[in-house]
């Protein structure tokens, strides 16, 4: 029987004390959370935050830095001390862990994405406990994507997780900031994240951190899209809490997964890729994209712009300039520019070995459908 994957996304804010240092207490109680979870039987991978935090004070600096340098300093020097604390916790509960670090190019290029998946695998099936976090010393986007909560939805889907919890100073979703308005109402489950929703919420955050509860929906909506139920909470004295979230005995928000789990494959395409190109179709095209399940022909291409080789992935707009979608092309840019509006037997006269699709419908993944804005 496949193991149940877990995927736990810790904030900083459930890491550090007041004053944004590395609380021990709360470290601690994380991994007794996670071990109750491994004792189940269910791999777990651990998406953690509080490198920054951890870094800012070994620095000498009175609170976080707000200057890229030192942010990617501060993480250099926090992310060592961040992973031998957890390294200490797990070995005294009798499990081990390992560093791994991702950068943006790890998801969008093709074969480092099989590599991180195969070797994520390995430790799973090891029974190690991977510690995922962005390589921050060197990297712009983690800092700009938000307390690492887009990060671990990406790692929810790579792994085709069950479950995704990410863990906060919040406990759940509310119809309002709690903070601000005590009359604020808990949302204890959602069949999905729509736009309105999002539209209501705002970026809050801790003074630690990096991200808010929109940040939160957001990662929510793209791995709840990939087929991965997830949790909003935060953590309570009962070691067992993240067992019994699992369980759907949590205090927290639940998000509903998809009905329909979507292959790695179209995964990677629609969330992992970065498009090297465009492509604007007709409506003829965009019908047989989105309504009959048919693939894209040349004959329905109006515009092509961006350089791009067989195999990029492109992305794909309606005749108003709507994107519909994303998929592998089977066209250089250059080819396609020169035969685009052109039957398919024209663009065998000039190259008879080119194949009859520019994006074949197993290569095709329509994005609006997967909530992946």
């Amino acid at each position: 029987m496949k193991q149940t994957t877990v995927v736990v996304k810790i904030g900083t804010s459930s890491l550090t004390d007041d004053r944004g240092r590395l609380d021990e207490g709360k470290l601690q109680h994380h991994a007794a959370a996670v071990s109750r979870l491994k004792q189940a039987g269910m791999g777990v991978v651990l998406v953690s935050s509080g490198a920054i935090a951890a870094g800012f004070h070994e620095l000498g600096m009175k609170q976080r830095p707000r200057t890229l340098a030192g942010k990617q300093a501060a993480a250099a020097v926090g992310q060592g001390m961040l992973i031998q604390r957890y390294r200490e916790a797990f070995a005294r509960l009798g499990h081990s862990c390992a560093q791994v670090l991702l950068t943006r190019g790890d998801f969008d290029h093709r074969m480092r994405y099989r590599n991180a998946l195969n070797t994520l695998g390995f430790l799973l099936e090891r029974g190690s406990i991977p510690i995922i976090n962005e390589n921050d010393s060197i990297s712009v986007d983690e800092i700009r994507w938000g307390d690492n909560d887009f990060l671990a939805s990406l790692v929810a889907g790579l792994l085709q997780s069950e479950w995704l919890l990410l863990v906060t100073n919040t406990d759940g979703l509310y119809t309002e900031n709690p903070w601000e308005n005590p009359a604020a109402e808990k949302i204890h489950r959602l069949t999905e994240v729509d736009d309105h929703l999002l539209s209501r919420l705002d970026d809050s955050k801790s003074a630690l951190g990096s991200g808010g509860m929109r940040s939160k929906l957001l990662a929510a909506r793209r791995a709840s899209a990939a087929g991965t139920r997830v949790y909003i909470g935060t953590a309570v004295e009962s070691e067992d809490w993240m067992e019994k979230a699992v369980a759907g005995e949590g205090s927290g928000t639940y998000i509903a997964s998809a009905s329909h789990r979507i292959s790695r494959k179209e995964h990677w395409i629609a969330a992992h890729s970065l498009p090297k190109g465009m492509i604007q179709v007709d409506k003829g095209a965009a019908q047989a994209l989105l309504e009959a399940g048919g693939s894209l022909l040349p004959c329905g291409i109006t515009r092509v712009s961006g350089e791009f080789e067989p195999g990029s992935v492109v992305e794909v707009l309606d005749p108003q300039g709507r994107s519909i979608g994303r998929g592998l092309t089977r066209y250089g840019a250059d080819l396609l520019q020169r035969v685009k509006g052109w039957q398919t037997e024209a663009v065998h006269q000039i190259d008879p070995h080119v194949p009859d699709e520019v994006i074949h419908r197993d290569d095709w993944v329509t994005l609006f459908s997967l909530n992946y804005a």
